[in-house]
Protein backbone atom coordinates (compact mmCIF):
# COMPACT_ATOMS: atom_id res chain seq x y z
CA UNK A 1 0.00 0.00 0.00
CA UNK A 2 1.20 3.31 -0.62
CA UNK A 3 1.31 6.26 2.26
CA UNK A 4 2.79 9.43 2.79
CA UNK A 5 5.00 10.97 5.63
CA UNK A 6 6.17 14.52 6.03
CA UNK A 7 9.15 15.27 4.10
CA UNK A 8 11.08 18.85 4.05
CA UNK A 9 7.77 21.28 2.42
CA UNK A 10 6.20 19.14 0.45
CA UNK A 11 5.36 15.39 1.05
CA UNK A 12 7.06 11.74 0.68
CA UNK A 13 4.92 9.18 -1.20
CA UNK A 14 6.20 5.62 -0.74
CA UNK A 15 5.02 1.96 -0.89
CA UNK A 16 5.12 0.03 2.83
CA UNK A 17 3.91 -4.07 3.11
CA UNK A 18 0.30 -4.31 2.90
CA UNK A 19 0.10 -5.44 6.67
CA UNK A 20 1.89 -2.02 8.16
CA UNK A 21 0.70 0.08 10.69
CA UNK A 22 0.15 3.72 10.20
CA UNK A 23 0.23 5.60 13.28
CA UNK A 24 -0.77 8.81 13.18
CA UNK A 25 -3.04 11.65 15.61
CA UNK A 26 -6.53 12.43 15.45
CA UNK A 27 -7.10 14.94 12.90
CA UNK A 28 -7.88 18.40 14.25
CA UNK A 29 -9.16 20.63 11.55
CA UNK A 30 -7.79 24.23 11.75
CA UNK A 31 -9.87 27.04 13.26
CA UNK A 32 -11.84 28.90 10.76
CA UNK A 33 -10.89 31.83 12.06
CA UNK A 34 -7.32 31.87 13.51
CA UNK A 35 -7.36 35.75 14.00
CA UNK A 36 -10.38 35.93 15.82
CA UNK A 37 -9.57 33.04 18.34
CA UNK A 38 -6.21 34.21 18.83
CA UNK A 39 -8.09 37.66 19.89
CA UNK A 40 -10.69 35.88 22.31
CA UNK A 41 -7.65 34.17 23.81
CA UNK A 42 -6.14 37.25 24.65
CA UNK A 43 -9.14 39.03 25.70
CA UNK A 44 -10.28 35.90 27.57
CA UNK A 45 -6.96 34.65 28.92
CA UNK A 46 -6.61 31.36 31.42
CA UNK A 47 -5.86 32.67 35.03
CA UNK A 48 -5.91 36.60 33.92
CA UNK A 49 -7.48 39.99 33.06
CA UNK A 50 -7.09 40.80 29.06
CA UNK A 51 -4.10 41.24 28.04
CA UNK A 52 -5.00 44.97 27.17
CA UNK A 53 -6.19 45.42 30.65
CA UNK A 54 -2.14 44.51 31.87
CA UNK A 55 -0.06 46.78 29.77
CA UNK A 56 0.51 50.39 30.30
CA UNK A 57 1.28 52.74 27.55
CA UNK A 58 4.84 53.38 29.34
CA UNK A 59 5.55 49.64 29.56
CA UNK A 60 8.68 48.36 27.47
CA UNK A 61 7.10 45.08 26.58
CA UNK A 62 9.53 42.02 25.64
CA UNK A 63 8.33 39.57 23.23
CA UNK A 64 10.42 36.21 23.16
CA UNK A 65 9.62 33.95 20.33
CA UNK A 66 10.80 30.61 19.30
CA UNK A 67 14.14 30.17 16.45
CA UNK A 68 13.66 29.40 12.88
CA UNK A 69 13.81 25.44 13.76
CA UNK A 70 10.02 25.38 15.20
CA UNK A 71 7.03 26.43 13.25
CA UNK A 72 5.32 28.82 16.03
CA UNK A 73 3.14 30.90 13.38
CA UNK A 74 5.01 33.84 14.54
CA UNK A 75 4.23 35.83 11.33
CA UNK A 76 0.23 36.17 12.30
CA UNK A 77 0.66 36.06 16.67
CA UNK A 78 3.36 38.72 16.63
CA UNK A 79 0.74 41.21 14.60
CA UNK A 80 -1.65 40.26 16.35
CA UNK A 81 -0.43 40.92 19.93
CA UNK A 82 0.57 44.11 18.56
CA UNK A 83 -2.81 45.03 16.57
CA UNK A 84 -4.51 44.37 20.45
CA UNK A 85 -2.09 47.10 22.27
CA UNK A 86 -3.05 50.03 20.13
CA UNK A 87 -1.92 52.31 23.11
CA UNK A 88 1.74 50.96 23.41
CA UNK A 89 3.99 52.47 21.12
CA UNK A 90 5.88 50.47 18.71
CA UNK A 91 9.10 51.64 20.24
CA UNK A 92 8.21 50.50 23.06
CA UNK A 93 8.29 46.93 21.72
CA UNK A 94 11.83 44.10 21.44
CA UNK A 95 11.11 40.60 20.09
CA UNK A 96 13.64 38.07 21.26
CA UNK A 97 14.66 35.42 19.07
CA UNK A 98 14.83 32.38 21.55
CA UNK A 99 17.80 30.63 20.11
CA UNK A 100 19.14 28.86 23.15
CA UNK A 101 22.02 27.53 21.51
CA UNK A 102 21.59 27.71 18.07
CA UNK A 103 22.65 29.96 15.24
CA UNK A 104 21.72 33.44 14.68
CA UNK A 105 18.79 34.22 12.36
CA UNK A 106 19.55 36.52 9.35
CA UNK A 107 17.11 39.00 8.57
CA UNK A 108 15.42 37.37 5.85
CA UNK A 109 14.94 34.32 8.57
CA UNK A 110 13.26 36.86 10.50
CA UNK A 111 11.09 37.98 7.48
CA UNK A 112 9.98 34.81 7.06
CA UNK A 113 9.33 34.08 10.60
CA UNK A 114 7.41 36.99 11.46
CA UNK A 115 6.59 39.08 8.05
CA UNK A 116 8.11 42.32 6.95
CA UNK A 117 6.05 45.28 8.55
CA UNK A 118 7.43 43.13 11.96
CA UNK A 119 10.82 43.23 11.08
CA UNK A 120 10.79 46.81 9.66
CA UNK A 121 8.76 48.22 12.22
CA UNK A 122 9.92 46.68 15.35
CA UNK A 123 13.03 45.60 17.34
CA UNK A 124 14.31 42.22 16.87
CA UNK A 125 17.46 40.64 18.21
CA UNK A 126 19.11 37.36 18.63
CA UNK A 127 19.57 35.45 22.22
CA UNK A 128 23.40 34.89 22.44
CA UNK A 129 24.06 32.54 25.48
CA UNK A 130 27.64 32.94 25.44
CA UNK A 131 27.77 36.54 25.28
CA UNK A 132 27.42 37.17 29.55
CA UNK A 133 27.17 40.88 28.76
CA UNK A 134 23.82 40.20 27.63
CA UNK A 135 22.42 38.23 30.40
CA UNK A 136 21.60 38.45 34.22
CA UNK A 137 21.38 36.59 36.78
CA UNK A 138 17.91 35.90 38.33
CA UNK A 139 18.90 33.25 41.15
CA UNK A 140 20.64 30.27 41.71
CA UNK A 141 18.94 26.89 40.74
CA UNK A 142 18.19 23.82 43.11
CA UNK A 143 19.74 21.87 40.31
CA UNK A 144 23.02 23.03 40.95
CA UNK A 145 23.89 25.81 38.32
CA UNK A 146 23.08 29.98 38.67
CA UNK A 147 20.38 30.89 36.52
CA UNK A 148 20.91 33.42 34.05
CA UNK A 149 18.33 34.71 31.56
CA UNK A 150 18.10 37.26 28.56
CA UNK A 151 19.24 41.08 30.01
CA UNK A 152 16.77 42.37 27.72
CA UNK A 153 14.09 40.54 28.65
CA UNK A 154 14.51 40.38 32.31
CA UNK A 155 14.74 44.40 32.09
CA UNK A 156 11.48 44.74 30.44
CA UNK A 157 8.63 46.16 32.38
CA UNK A 158 6.06 43.69 30.97
CA UNK A 159 6.98 40.26 29.23
CA UNK A 160 5.14 37.49 26.79
CA UNK A 161 6.34 34.20 25.41
CA UNK A 162 4.92 33.07 22.42
CA UNK A 163 5.21 29.36 21.60
CA UNK A 164 4.29 26.01 19.80
CA UNK A 165 3.00 22.86 22.19
CA UNK A 166 3.61 19.38 20.71
CA UNK A 167 5.35 16.28 22.73
CA UNK A 168 9.17 16.62 23.39
CA UNK A 169 11.18 13.78 23.77
CA UNK A 170 13.20 14.60 27.08
CA UNK A 171 10.86 17.05 28.50
CA UNK A 172 7.34 15.85 28.16
CA UNK A 173 6.11 19.04 25.97
CA UNK A 174 7.33 21.48 24.53
CA UNK A 175 5.93 25.19 24.83
CA UNK A 176 5.37 27.44 28.07
CA UNK A 177 8.56 27.35 29.66
CA UNK A 178 10.35 26.25 27.31
CA UNK A 179 10.76 29.41 25.67
CA UNK A 180 12.11 30.94 28.23
CA UNK A 181 14.44 28.45 29.46
CA UNK A 182 16.72 27.05 27.80
CA UNK A 183 15.32 29.64 24.77
CA UNK A 184 16.80 32.53 26.54
CA UNK A 185 18.90 31.37 29.20
CA UNK A 186 22.81 31.77 29.13
CA UNK A 187 25.36 28.88 28.22
CA UNK A 188 25.75 27.65 32.26
CA UNK A 189 22.36 27.50 32.80
CA UNK A 190 21.66 25.49 29.11
CA UNK A 191 24.28 23.11 30.17
CA UNK A 192 22.64 21.96 33.42
CA UNK A 193 19.51 21.43 32.00
CA UNK A 194 20.82 19.49 29.46
CA UNK A 195 23.22 17.27 31.41
CA UNK A 196 23.97 13.84 30.77
CA UNK A 197 21.69 13.36 34.44
CA UNK A 198 19.34 15.03 33.40
CA UNK A 199 18.36 14.01 29.85
CA UNK A 200 19.19 10.59 31.07
CA UNK A 201 16.49 10.27 33.84
CA UNK A 202 14.19 7.83 32.91
CA UNK A 203 11.41 10.32 33.72
CA UNK A 204 12.51 12.68 31.35
CA UNK A 205 10.93 11.69 28.62
CA UNK A 206 7.93 12.13 25.68
CA UNK A 207 4.61 13.03 27.29
CA UNK A 208 5.78 13.04 30.96
CA UNK A 209 5.38 16.04 33.06
CA UNK A 210 5.43 14.30 36.47
CA UNK A 211 9.02 14.92 38.12
CA UNK A 212 10.30 15.44 34.83
CA UNK A 213 13.52 17.00 36.09
CA UNK A 214 13.79 19.31 32.72
CA UNK A 215 10.12 20.76 33.38
CA UNK A 216 11.01 21.00 37.44
CA UNK A 217 13.82 23.10 36.38
CA UNK A 218 12.66 25.37 33.53
CA UNK A 219 9.57 26.25 35.79
CA UNK A 220 11.46 26.79 38.73
CA UNK A 221 13.82 29.06 36.76
CA UNK A 222 10.66 30.97 35.15
CA UNK A 223 9.31 31.57 38.30
CA UNK A 224 12.41 33.53 39.49
CA UNK A 225 11.61 36.33 36.47
CA UNK A 226 8.41 34.76 34.99
CA UNK A 227 6.64 36.49 31.87
CA UNK A 228 3.71 38.03 32.46
CA UNK A 229 1.69 36.38 29.96
CA UNK A 230 1.68 33.38 27.24
CA UNK A 231 0.31 32.88 23.88
CA UNK A 232 1.01 29.18 22.74
CA UNK A 233 -0.79 27.21 19.86
CA UNK A 234 -1.05 23.83 18.88
CA UNK A 235 -0.84 22.75 15.08
CA UNK A 236 -1.92 19.95 12.91
CA UNK A 237 0.08 18.55 9.87
CA UNK A 238 -0.43 21.50 7.89
CA UNK A 239 0.89 24.23 10.20
CA UNK A 240 -2.46 25.20 10.65
CA UNK A 241 -3.56 26.70 14.10
CA UNK A 242 -5.68 23.99 15.89
CA UNK A 243 -6.12 25.53 19.55
CA UNK A 244 -4.81 28.40 21.49
CA UNK A 245 -3.94 28.44 24.82
CA UNK A 246 -3.07 31.99 26.48
CA UNK A 247 -2.84 33.55 30.25
CA UNK A 248 -0.83 32.65 33.18
CA UNK A 249 2.16 31.11 32.16
CA UNK A 250 1.79 27.41 34.52
CA UNK A 251 -2.19 27.20 34.07
CA UNK A 252 -2.38 27.75 30.25
CA UNK A 253 0.72 26.02 29.35
CA UNK A 254 -0.72 22.97 31.14
CA UNK A 255 -4.18 23.30 29.30
CA UNK A 256 -2.65 23.05 26.07
CA UNK A 257 -0.60 20.03 26.78
CA UNK A 258 -3.67 18.30 28.08
CA UNK A 259 -5.09 18.88 24.86
CA UNK A 260 -1.90 17.56 22.92
CA UNK A 261 -1.83 14.77 25.18
CA UNK A 262 -5.49 13.74 24.18
CA UNK A 263 -4.44 13.28 20.53
CA UNK A 264 -1.23 12.59 20.02
CA UNK A 265 -0.07 9.77 22.53
CA UNK A 266 -1.35 6.32 21.01
CA UNK A 267 -1.07 3.25 22.54
CA UNK A 268 0.44 -0.42 20.96
CA UNK A 269 0.03 -3.44 21.79
CA UNK A 270 3.11 -4.51 20.45
CA UNK A 271 7.04 -3.35 19.26
CA UNK A 272 8.05 -3.61 15.31
CA UNK A 273 10.78 -5.05 13.31
CA UNK A 274 10.92 -1.34 11.13
CA UNK A 275 9.71 1.87 12.33
CA UNK A 276 9.55 4.31 9.14
CA UNK A 277 9.26 8.22 10.46
CA UNK A 278 9.63 11.64 9.29
CA UNK A 279 10.65 14.61 11.44
CA UNK A 280 7.38 16.16 10.73
CA UNK A 281 8.69 17.77 7.58
CA UNK A 282 10.07 21.78 7.70
CA UNK A 283 11.01 23.19 9.67
CA UNK A 284 11.81 20.65 12.16
CA UNK A 285 13.67 18.53 9.32
CA UNK A 286 15.89 20.70 8.64
CA UNK A 287 19.03 19.76 9.92
CA UNK A 288 19.88 15.92 11.39
CA UNK A 289 20.43 17.10 14.60
CA UNK A 290 16.74 18.00 14.83
CA UNK A 291 15.62 14.88 13.14
CA UNK A 292 16.74 13.16 16.46
CA UNK A 293 13.06 13.83 17.67
CA UNK A 294 11.62 11.73 15.36
CA UNK A 295 14.18 8.51 15.62
CA UNK A 296 13.26 9.10 19.26
CA UNK A 297 9.67 8.61 18.53
CA UNK A 298 10.08 5.34 16.22
CA UNK A 299 12.41 4.07 19.29
CA UNK A 300 9.38 3.91 21.36
CA UNK A 301 8.12 1.15 19.42
CA UNK A 302 11.09 -0.74 17.22
CA UNK A 303 12.13 -3.88 18.74
CA UNK A 304 15.52 -4.04 20.29
CA UNK A 305 17.87 -4.99 17.44
CA UNK A 306 14.81 -3.35 14.72
CA UNK A 307 15.38 -0.73 12.24
CA UNK A 308 14.54 2.69 12.12
CA UNK A 309 14.08 4.62 8.66
CA UNK A 310 14.21 7.98 9.12
CA UNK A 311 12.96 10.72 6.39
CA UNK A 312 14.14 14.40 7.05
CA UNK A 313 15.20 16.42 4.46
CA UNK A 314 18.63 17.84 6.53
CA UNK A 315 18.36 21.18 4.44
CA UNK A 316 20.39 22.86 6.42
CA UNK A 317 23.09 19.99 7.04
CA UNK A 318 23.64 18.51 9.83
CA UNK A 319 24.27 21.57 10.90
CA UNK A 320 27.76 23.28 10.43
CA UNK A 321 26.85 25.43 13.51
CA UNK A 322 27.43 23.67 17.02
CA UNK A 323 28.81 20.80 18.50
CA UNK A 324 26.91 18.27 17.17
CA UNK A 325 29.02 16.74 14.47
CA UNK A 326 32.45 17.57 16.31
CA UNK A 327 31.19 15.27 19.48
CA UNK A 328 29.97 12.99 17.09
CA UNK A 329 33.68 12.15 15.63
CA UNK A 330 35.01 12.42 19.61
CA UNK A 331 34.36 8.30 20.05
CA UNK A 332 33.83 5.42 16.74
CA UNK A 333 31.12 3.54 18.36
CA UNK A 334 27.50 4.94 19.91
CA UNK A 335 28.15 3.16 23.21
CA UNK A 336 31.60 4.60 23.35
CA UNK A 337 30.14 8.07 23.00
CA UNK A 338 27.34 7.29 25.70
CA UNK A 339 30.26 6.43 28.09
CA UNK A 340 31.95 10.23 27.32
CA UNK A 341 29.10 11.50 27.68
CA UNK A 342 27.99 10.34 31.03
CA UNK A 343 31.32 10.67 32.66
CA UNK A 344 30.77 13.72 34.62
CA UNK A 345 34.03 15.85 33.45
CA UNK A 346 32.12 15.77 30.32
CA UNK A 347 30.52 19.16 29.13
CA UNK A 348 29.97 20.31 25.48
CA UNK A 349 26.47 22.05 24.46
CA UNK A 350 24.83 20.22 22.41
CA UNK A 351 25.60 16.91 23.89
CA UNK A 352 22.26 15.88 24.84
CA UNK A 353 21.16 15.26 21.10
CA UNK A 354 24.22 13.20 20.69
CA UNK A 355 23.22 11.53 24.37
CA UNK A 356 19.58 10.66 22.74
CA UNK A 357 20.76 9.70 19.74
CA UNK A 358 23.17 7.50 20.58
CA UNK A 359 21.01 5.91 23.24
CA UNK A 360 18.89 5.24 20.36
CA UNK A 361 21.62 3.56 17.59
CA UNK A 362 22.46 1.25 20.70
CA UNK A 363 19.10 0.10 20.44
CA UNK A 364 18.44 0.02 16.69
CA UNK A 365 20.07 0.05 13.47
CA UNK A 366 18.93 4.01 11.77
CA UNK A 367 18.48 4.74 8.37
CA UNK A 368 18.93 8.45 7.50
CA UNK A 369 16.90 9.37 3.58
CA UNK A 370 17.94 12.73 3.10
CA UNK A 371 19.53 15.41 0.53
CA UNK A 372 22.80 14.65 2.98
CA UNK A 373 25.51 13.31 1.14
CA UNK A 374 26.28 9.48 2.76
CA UNK A 375 29.66 9.94 3.81
CA UNK A 376 27.76 12.63 5.75
CA UNK A 377 25.41 9.75 7.12
CA UNK A 378 27.81 7.85 7.86
CA UNK A 379 30.17 10.07 10.19
CA UNK A 380 26.66 10.47 12.16
CA UNK A 381 27.09 6.60 12.66
CA UNK A 382 23.90 6.25 11.00
CA UNK A 383 23.23 4.42 7.52
CA UNK A 384 22.08 6.35 3.98
CA UNK A 385 19.25 5.32 1.84
CA UNK A 386 18.30 6.55 -1.17
CA UNK A 387 15.52 4.67 -1.84
CA UNK A 388 13.08 3.98 1.40
CA UNK A 389 11.35 0.74 -0.45
CA UNK A 390 14.75 -1.04 -1.47
CA UNK A 391 15.70 -0.55 1.79
CA UNK A 392 12.11 -2.47 3.32
CA UNK A 393 13.08 -5.23 0.51
CA UNK A 394 17.04 -5.63 1.38
CA UNK A 395 15.58 -6.04 5.74
CA UNK A 396 13.42 -8.90 5.13
CA UNK A 397 16.30 -10.90 4.54
CA UNK A 398 16.84 -9.76 8.53
CA UNK A 399 13.39 -10.21 10.02
CA UNK A 400 11.39 -12.64 6.97
CA UNK A 401 8.94 -12.06 5.09
CA UNK A 402 6.23 -11.55 7.89
CA UNK A 403 8.89 -8.47 8.99
CA UNK A 404 6.50 -6.00 10.80
CA UNK A 405 6.43 -2.61 10.07
CA UNK A 406 5.10 0.71 11.65
CA UNK A 407 4.99 4.16 9.79
CA UNK A 408 4.83 7.50 11.84
CA UNK A 409 3.81 9.82 8.65
CA UNK A 410 3.91 12.93 10.82
CA UNK A 411 7.05 12.04 12.95
CA UNK A 412 7.06 13.50 17.06
CA UNK A 413 3.86 14.97 16.33
CA UNK A 414 3.08 11.50 17.52
CA UNK A 415 4.60 9.56 20.30
CA UNK A 416 3.63 6.14 20.33
CA UNK A 417 4.47 3.94 23.35
CA UNK A 418 4.04 0.06 24.34
CA UNK A 419 3.38 -0.47 28.06
CA UNK A 420 5.45 -3.26 28.70
CA UNK A 421 8.39 -1.50 27.06
CA UNK A 422 11.38 -1.51 29.51
CA UNK A 423 11.46 2.62 28.97
CA UNK A 424 9.07 3.84 31.30
CA UNK A 425 6.34 1.85 31.55
CA UNK A 426 4.60 3.24 34.89
CA UNK A 427 4.82 6.61 33.75
CA UNK A 428 2.90 5.56 30.34
CA UNK A 429 0.00 3.89 32.24
CA UNK A 430 -1.12 7.37 32.88
CA UNK A 431 -2.12 7.87 29.34
CA UNK A 432 -4.38 5.36 27.89
CA UNK A 433 -5.58 7.37 25.06
CA UNK A 434 -5.65 4.99 22.53
CA UNK A 435 -9.67 5.90 22.15
CA UNK A 436 -8.93 9.57 21.67
CA UNK A 437 -6.08 8.90 19.10
CA UNK A 438 -5.95 7.00 15.94
CA UNK A 439 -4.07 3.49 15.03
CA UNK A 440 -4.58 2.92 11.39
CA UNK A 441 -3.93 -0.49 9.61
CA UNK A 442 -5.07 0.38 6.67
CA UNK A 443 -4.04 2.51 3.36
CA UNK A 444 -4.21 5.74 3.75
CA UNK A 445 -5.18 7.70 0.47
CA UNK A 446 -8.59 8.77 0.19
CA UNK A 447 -9.89 8.81 3.70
Amino acid sequence: MKTTILYGKESLHINVPDHSVIIEPHHLEGLKDEKQAVMNALRQPIGLPPLRELVKATDQIAIVISDITRPTPNDKLIPWIIEELPHVPLDNYVIINGTGTHRDQTREEFVQMLGEWVVDHIRVINHHCHHQDELVKVGHSEFGCDAYLNKAYVEADFRIVTGFIEPHFFAGFSGGPKGIVPGIAGIETILTFHNARMIGDPLSTWGNMVNNPLQDMTREINRMCKPDFMLNVTLNSRKEITQVFAGELFEAHDAGCAFTKEHAMIRCDRRFDVVITSNSGYPLDQNLYQAVKGMSAAHKIVKEGGTIICAAECSDGLPNHGNYAEILQMRKTPQEILDMINDRSFKMFDQWQVQKQAVIQVWADVYVYSTLGDEDVRMAMFKPTRDIENTLEQLKAKYGEEMTVAVLPLGPLTIPYVEESREGAAILKIYHLNNAARLVQYPVEGK
